[in-house]
């Protein structure tokens, strides 16, 4: 088999990527990787777009029940 990696190869090249960054840089790493090869898929797929307004709606989402809330006791108050 032409370039098969198995365990010990794995095992190896980890080893050394944690010699080479550290502990704590790893992580930071592998996370930008991952966030690059999302948005390269997101981009080629064109869903990009859709993510983002589903991000928006979740980010305004404690907003707007904090107004409701505002909103129904401005609505008591009034009635009281």
């Amino acid at each position: 088999m032409i370039g098969g990696i198995g365990i010990p190869e794995l095992l190896l090249i980890f080893g050394i990527l944690l010699l080479l960054f550290g502990a704590r840089k790893l992580p930071e790493i592998g996370r930008g990787l991952g966030e690059g090869i999302r948005s390269f898929k997101n981009s080629l797929s064109g869903e990009d777009e859709k993510e983002e307004k589903v991000v928006k709606a979740k980010e305004l989402e404690p907003e707007i029940k904090e107004e409701k809330k505002i909103e129904s006791t401005e609505k008591e108050k009034t009635q009281a």
